[in-house]
């Protein structure tokens, strides 16, 4: 069975840290995308960032607003994806998904159950 587990949520103050954890079962994450997606109450789900499979060379990418404070990487042993987040701010709170695909820029075939990250003081 696919599956795709989120950790690493919850309270964080402003210009905090955090690292999010998209944990795999029931296959080997490394052969497919593994992209974050975002929703915050109130609005759309949005991407975040992505990191393309090791057949695509594990490329990443993150969304214009993302980049500078959104870090995506790959433990292949632990078969994890991670998402940095530095300097959160409130606007940074939403719940966070990942999901996995054949390629970043495709539809994502499967998902996790999110994980909410609050920013506040």
């Amino acid at each position: 069975q696919v599956q795709l587990v989120e950790s690493g949520g919850g309270l964080v103050q402003p210009g905090g840290s955090l690292r999010l954890s998209c944990a795999a079962a029931g296959f080997t994450l490394d052969h497919y995308a593994i992209c974050w997606f975002r929703q915050a109450p109130g609005k759309e789900r949005e991407g975040v960032s992505c990191i393309s499979s090791n057949t695509n060379d594990g490329r990443t990418y993150y969304a214009d607003s993302m980049k500078g404070r959104f870090t995506i990487s790959r433990d292949n042993v632990k078969n994890t994806v991670y998402l940095q987040v530095n300097r959160v701010m409130p606007e940074d709170t939403a719940v966070y998904f990942c999901a996995g695909g054949r390629e970043c820029a495709g539809a994502m075939g499967f998902w996790g159950q999110g994980t909410q990250v609050t920013v506040s003081s």
